[in-house]
C-alpha cells in the first residue's frame, strides 16, 4: 500500500496493548515512523525478556521510509532502535536528553557509527519530504516528551506522545495553555492521542506535590530507607535528592539504569543541583538512619537492584525495621512480580509504602479532566486514541465523543487508516506480530524455536539413544535422559521401563530408520503418558554401527 493524495495512518505497535509504540505516517508515496518501542516479556514467552515489532510492513517498502522521530526516551518508544534501527537504515530525530538516551543503547550495539541521529533542539521544526514536523514540549515522567503538531498537504496532525498536564512542574518547561490553544487556533485536523488513564475520574497530578509526602515518609522511618522508581523519572530523582538533604540522609543510587538516566540528564543540562552520591559499601556503613537508597526494579524486574536486594545478593542488606517506598505506579501484568518481592521483604520485617497509604507517586498520563481540557484547547476534528489496550482506547472514543469531537475511529495494530480527505476511514490491514530478544538472536515470536520451548516447558523433554548393528537389530541398551518430566523419585523406575518400550520398538520395527525413529519416540511417549498424564516431547538418536 502505497500512500497516493491522501494521509494515512497505521500502528505496527502500541494499539490495543501498553508498550511497543510504533506509528507510520504516510502522504504523497512516503512514510515517516514516530516511535520505535519494545514491551517486555510475560511467561508465555519462556526464558524472553524483551519483545520487539514487527516491521515487515515497513521493511517491505523501506525505500519510501523517510526517517524515525522520537517523542521521547522511554522503552516503549525507543527500546526496539539497538536492535532494528541499522537495518531501517533512516535518519532518527530526537531532541537532546532523548537522543543522549538513544546514543548510549546504540553505543552498546556497536552500531552509532552505522545509523544516522539528528538531534532537534526543543520547540524545534523539520521538514521530511511533505512532513512538517515540530516538537511541543509535554509533561510526562521523564524529561524532554514531546508532542508533535505534524503538517502535510492532507491534514494537519497533533500526536500527543505520553503527556500529562502539570501547572508546576520540577523539571522542563512544558508547552503553556495559551501556546496549546493556538496550535487549536491555527486547525487541527486529527488529534492522536494517549489512552492509558481514560479511566481515571481525577487529573494525574503534579509532579511537585510528591515532595512533601516522601520528606515526611522519610522522616518518619527509623532505619534505612529504599525507594524504588522508573529510572527514567529525571524529577522524581531530582525530589529524592532535595528529601535526602531535608531529612539529613546521605543518598545511594543503584543500577544500571538510574547511572545512565543521571548520565544523561547532567550532559544535557538537568540534575546540576543532584546531591553527590556515595556507593552501596560505603552506604552499608552509615547508620542506618542516615542514608536514602534509591534503586531499580519497582516492577519486579528479576535482574533489578530491588529483586537482589530482597534475595540478599545484592551488597545493600535489608532487615527488620527498614522502610522500602515503591514510588511508582503496578504496571498491569506487573502484579504478580511485584507481589513476589513484597512478600520476601514483608518476611523480614521490612516496612513497604506505596502509593495507597502515602502520596509518594503522580502519573505521568492524563486522567479524564486533562483530557477535556486538551480536546477544548486543540479541537480536532477526529480523535484517534493510541497508547492503551482496546478497553481503554474504546473508552477514550466514547469520552472524547461525549465531549464535543465530531468524530473518533478505534483502530488496532495492523489497521491502516485513512485520516483524509473525508475524514477517518479504514482501508487495509498491514501485517503485525512480534519478535523476541533470545539472548543476541532475533526471533519470531510464533516461530518454532519458542514454539518448542513452550512445549518443553508444559511436558518436559526426553532424549532417547539407541544404537543399531547389522541386521537393524538394537545393540546395547537404549539410553533415556528425562528433563521436566514429573516422575521426581520414581525417575529411575520410569526411565527402566522407558528404555524398555524403546528396546521393544526398535526389535519390532522393520520399515527403514525414519519408521523405526517415530516407532521409539510413541513407545516413550506412551509410557510417559501412562505414568504421568502428559506428552513429553521426546527425542530419538539413532546411532547405526
Amino acid at each position: 500500500m502505497t500512500p497516493k493524495n491522501e494521509l494515512l495512518f497505521c500502528a505496527l505497535g502500541g494499539s490495543g496493548e501498553i508498550g511497543m509504540n510504533v506509528n507510520l505516517y504516510g502522504t504523497q508515496g512516503k512514510w515517516v515512523m514516530v516511535d520505535c518501542g519494545i514491551t517486555f516479556a510475560d511467561p508465555a514467552y519462556p526464558g524472553i525478556d524483551v519483545i520487539l515489532p514487527d516491521l515487515a510492513f515497513i521493511e517491505e517498502r523501506i525505500d519510501d521510509l523517510l526517517g524515525i522521530v522520537i517523542t521521547h526516551g522511554h522503552e516503549d518508544h525507543i527500546g526496539a532502535l539497538p536492535y532494528l534501527a541499522e537495518d531501517l537504515g533512516v535518519p532518527i530525530y530526537a531532541t537532546p536528553f532523548t537522543m543522549g538516551l538513544i546514543r548510549g543503547k546504540l553505543d552498546e550495539e556497536g552500531i552509532t557509527n552505522r545509523v544516522k541521529l539528528k538531534m532537534i533542539p526543543m520547540g524545534g521544526n523539520f521538514q521530511l519530504g511533505p512532513f512538517g514536523f515540530t516538537f511541543v514540549e509535554m509533561s510526562h515522567s521523564i524529561p524532554e516528551a514531546n508532542a508533535l503538531l505534524i503538517d502535510t498537504p492532507h491534514g494537519r496532525v497533533f500526536h500527543t506522545g505520553d503527556w500529562k498536564l502539570d501547572a508546576t512542574p520540577v523539571i522542563g518547561n512544558p508547552a503553556s495553555p495559551e501556546q496549546l490553544a493556538a496550535i487549536g487556533d491555527a486547525g487541527v485536523d486529527i488529534l492522536v492521542c494517549d489512552s492509558t488513564n481514560v479511566f481515571n475520574t481525577e487529573a494525574s497530578g503534579s509532579e511537585s506535590t510528591v515532595r512533601r509526602g516522601l520528606a515526611e515518609t522519610v522522616a518518619k522511618a527509623k532505619g534505612r530507607v529504599l525507594v524504588t522508581t522508573f529510572a527514567s523519572n529525571a524529577a522524581r530523582l531530582h525530589t529524592l535528592g532535595e528529601v535526602a538533604r531535608e531529612t539529613g540522609r546521605k543518598l545511594c543510587v543503584t543500577g544500571r539504569s538510574l547511572d545512565r538516566i543521571l548520565k544523561v540528564a547532567r550532559a544535557t543540562g538537568y540534575l546540576k543541583d543532584f546531591p553527590d552520591t556515595i556507593d552501596p559499601d560505603t552506604a552499608m556503613r552509615l547508620p542506618k538512619n542516615k542514608v536514602l537508597i534509591v534503586a531499580t526494579g519497582g516492577q519486579g524486574e528479576p535482574r533489578a537492584a530491588l529483586a537482589r536486594v530482597a534475595d540478599g545478593s545484592h551488597t545493600i542488606a535489608l532487615e527488620s525495621g527498614d522502610t522500602v517506598i515503591f514510588s511508582s505506579k503496578q504496571i498491569p501484568g506487573n502484579e504478580v512480580a511485584i507481589g513476589r518481592i513484597q512478600n520476601i521483604l514483608a518476611s523480614k520485617g521490612i516496612e513497604m509504602v506505596t502509593e495507597r497509604q502515602a502520596h509518594v507517586h503522580v502519573s505521568g498520563h492524563p486522567g479524564r479532566p486533562e483530557l477535556a481540557q486538551m480536546y477544548e484547547w486543540i479541537r480536532p476534528d477526529v480523535l484517534i486514541p493510541v497508547h492503551g489496550e482496546m478497553r481503554h482506547m474504546m473508552e477514550h472514543a466514547r469520552y472524547g465523543l461525549a465531549q464535543g469531537i465530531p468524530r473518533a475511529l478505534v483502530q488496532g495494530d495492523g489497521d491502516i487508516v485513512r485520516l483524509a480527505p473525508k475524514g477517518a476511514v479504514k482501508v487495509g490491514n498491514a501485517v503485525v506480530g512480534r519478535l523476541v530478544l533470545d539472548g543476541d538472536v532475533i526471533l519470531p515470536s510464533d516461530g518454532s524455536t519458542i514454539n518448542e520451548r513452550r512445549r518443553i516447558a508444559l511436558h518436559g523433554q526426553i532424549s532417547v539413544a539407541v544404537a543399531l548393528g547389522k541386521g537393524g537389530r538394537s545393540v546395547g541398551r537404549p539410553v533415556v535422559r528425562v528433563q521436566g518430566v514429573p516422575v521426581e523419585d520414581e525417575r529411575d523406575a520410569f526411565i527402566a521401563e522407558a528404555a524398555d518400550a524403546a528396546a521393544k520398538a526398535v526389535d519390532g520395527s522393520r520399515r527403514g530408520i525414519d519408521r523405526l525413529r517415530e516407532d521409539v519416540r510413541l513407545s516413550v511417549r506412551k509410557v510417559a503418558t501412562k505414568w504421568t498424564g502428559k506428552k513429553p516431547i521426546v527425542d530419538v538418536l539413532v546411532i547405526e554401527g
